[in-house]
């Protein structure tokens, strides 16, 4: 019997199944293994939905047999199966990653928590990603937010605890937000399917409930996107949480937020009724234009690095959501290409700062004076990953944001594409900061020499820096991607 009808489900019953396994394990070393099996089999798996799509087209998998709507069935289009790989990759570069510097920031007797936790998160955002229910889509997100607090709290220190409380308390509110939105869509339509979902839902158009239900769904989901400025949540999550969780939720969690907006805005409402009921599209440009300069501007005012690195995450979200917000499929394009460069970027970054916190046991600007001539390696990852935050030619930053600017030009909106390049200057600033401390600055007196971080957590940490690189130079596989998955977007909702 062969597994590749099955794929869909493995996706993510595989590391569902595996995050016990890791309390069984106990030994941080043999749970650190595991999981990241457990990863790199995910990435395997997802690259095998990717090819099956692009050879068959989109397809569905009925859980347990029950056909849709009565079952659960999860659906795998161009645009899930995009997703499925970014958030496998992503979760496997870090997990590579991992070991040293999970010892490093996590008490010994708790680390395989952290990876049964990481497994639980995974096992969230891919079901988010795969599940074709609205309501199996909450329970998948809240399987997500309850590990990812887990993840935060884990850090050293009382602030972790706080910050993971903060997050709780947002989070809870934005999935009741939505969940109280899918129970206004299931009294107008009697069905969860998404599929359903979009067939029915054109008929009770004009209904205030059905109004009522996209705003409470779009609230929701914006919190858990960090949209500007539903984003207060995100700056101390990311700022206090062990750089190896900052990292994966950077680089997933906010990504699968946003994709979940674009299904359900697509998908389940149709792209026309976000033009001509409720004024989302303007709404969301608005939001997204702020977020990109107020995001920026924080960031540059921040003496904890990680934490300049939350608010820059916040302005980056803006320029993902503006893609969405032009409703077209060349805005849409762009929108999910800086999606994909933005996981790479922000992974490299906030590993190098990991690194950084290996040796110094601190990201404080101040401290990270003239660290450069002692840690060559780990702060050029940095300034690859910086470089492509500002959007440089040659790196994948500049990419996306290209394609923004002419998507931009396309729907008629000049001034978008300066803005974006306003913006983007206020990037240099941050990234600047600290190019120069580390290296135009002399080291504090007394401060101790500190050596290059070990292999093990360079290697990984270089991989995504070359990546940063590789896909500036070439985009055939990430733009043609991006576009093959938004022109199937909107092909299936009839926009195309």
């Amino acid at each position: 019997m062969t597994l590749l009808p099955h794929l869909a489900a493995l996706q993510v019953v595989i590391p569902l199944l595996a995050a016990p396994i890791c309390i069984m394990l106990r030994r941080p070393g043999l749970a650190w293994g595991f999981a990241t099996l457990v990863s790199l089999t995910d990435f395997v798996i997802s690259l095998g939905l990717l090819w099956q799509v692009q050879t068959d087209g989109p397809f569905s998998y009925a859980i347990g047999n029950w056909a849709a709507p009565w079952g659960i069935e999860y659906r795998v289009d161009a645009l899930a199966a995009y997703m499925l790989v970014i958030i496998s990759a992503m979760g496997a570069a870090v997990m590579l990653f991992a070991r040293r510097s999970i010892e490093a920031e996590i008490e010994h007797a708790r680390i395989y928590l952290f990876y049964t936790c990481y497994l639980l998160c995974l096992t969230g955002l891919l079901g988010m990603v795969i599940t074709g229910d609205a309501f199996n889509l909450f329970v998948f997100l809240e399987i997500s937010a309850l590990s990812s607090y887990a993840m935060i709290a884990l850090g050293r220190g009382r602030r972790a605890l706080t910050a993971a409380y903060h997050y709780l308390i947002l989070g809870t509110v934005g999935a009741t937000f939505y969940v109280i939105g899918v129970g206004l869509v299931y009294s107008l339509t009697g069905t969860l399917n998404m599929a359903d979902l979009s067939r029915l839902l054109p008929q009770a158009a004009g209904y205030r409930t059905l109004e009522v239900a996209l705003a409470f769904i779009t609230v929701g989901v914006a919190l858990k996107l960090a949209l500007f400025p539903l984003h207060k949540w995100l700056p101390d999550a990311y700022s206090y949480a062990p750089s190896v969780v900052s990292a994966f939720l950077a680089s997933t969690a906010t990504k699968v937020a946003l994709y979940v907006l674009i299904r359900l805005f697509f998908t389940v409402f149709g792209a026309s009724y976000l033009t001509e009921g409720i004024p989302v599209a303007e709404v969301l440009l608005v939001t997204a234009i702020a977020a990109m300069f107020s995001g920026s501007a924080v960031a540059i005012w921040q003496a904890d690095l990680k934490r300049s690195l939350a608010y820059s995450s916040v302005a980056q979200i803006g320029y993902m959501v503006l893609g969405v917000a032009l409703i077209s499929a060349a805005g849409m394009a762009a929108g999910l290409l800086h999606l994909f460069n933005h996981a790479l970027m922000k992974a490299c970054l906030f590993l190098a700062l990991g690194a950084v916190f290996y040796r110094l046991k601190s990201v404080n600007i101040r401290d990270m004076e003239g660290i450069a001539r002692q840690m060559p390696l780990t702060m050029g990852a940095f300034v690859v990953g910086g470089l492509s935050l500002i959007g440089v030619p040659l790196t994948a930053g500049f990419i996306s944001k290209w394609y923004l600017m002419l998507a931009s030009f396309q729907d008629g909106r000049w001034w978008l594409a300066v803005l974006i390049v306003l913006s983007s200057l206020l990037a240099v600033v941050y990234v600047w900061r600290v190019v120069e401390a580390a290296y135009l600055r002399p080291r504090p007196h007394g401060a101790p020499a500190v050596r290059e971080a070990p292999m093990s957590l360079l290697a990984p940490l270089w991989g995504l820096a070359l990546a940063n690189i590789w896909f500036g130079l070439d985009t055939s596989y990430s733009y043609g991607a991006a576009q093959w998955a938004a022109e199937a977007l909107f092909r299936a909702g009839g926009l195309l």
